[in-house]
């Protein structure tokens, strides 16, 4: 019995490091001011890439360009743990199957 259960763990496991990995190969994008700032992050929320339109490139422009920065950056963020959530359950779903429960 515990031999099976330790299986189905050390599956679940892999499973998970498997999840994890192909996260790290999602891009997700968030932008903000209608595309005039673009932020791209992995499903694993590493960022990958900033875009700012040159029109906000200005001194007179900073405070506006740090704020839709910041909203960016919060929207792939939160567009990659809603990924991440969903390759989780996922995993568990199918952790949890494979249990018998």
């Amino acid at each position: 019995m515990f031999g099976d259960l330790f299986s189905k763990l050390q599956e679940a496991q892999q499973k998970m490091q498997e999840g994890k990995q192909k996260l790290g190969d999602v891009i997700i994008e968030g932008e903000a001011g209608n595309g005039a700032v673009k932020v791209s992050v992995t499903g694993t929320r590493e960022i990958k890439t900033i875009a700012i339109d040159s029109q906000l490139m200005t001194a007179d422009r900073k405070e506006e360009l740090e704020d839709l920065l910041i909203t960016a950056l919060n929207r792939a963020l939160k567009n990659a743990e809603q990924a991440w959530d969903e390759e989780m359950k996922d995993v568990a779903g199918g952790m949890l199957g494979g249990l018998g429960m």
